[in-house]
């Protein structure tokens, strides 16, 4: 899957969530998926800075 491909589907699971829910629902939702990716980002980061790094 290229980017564009995966754009679309990202964009078209998104209009499926949203189907038939209010504004109120869309921003809760929303802002689950903002804190997942956040705390997803900082979990990475986190690693890529602290972890022990393989000297091999």
């Amino acid at each position: 899957m290229d980017s564009c491909e995966l754009t679309v589907t990202i964009s078209a699971l998104a209009c499926c969530i949203a189907d038939g829910r209010s504004p109120e629902e869309i921003a809760l939702i929303s802002s689950i998926f903002v804190q997942i990716g956040d705390s997803l980002a900082t979990m990475a980061a986190h690693q890529a800075l602290c972890a022990p790094k393989d000297t091999k």
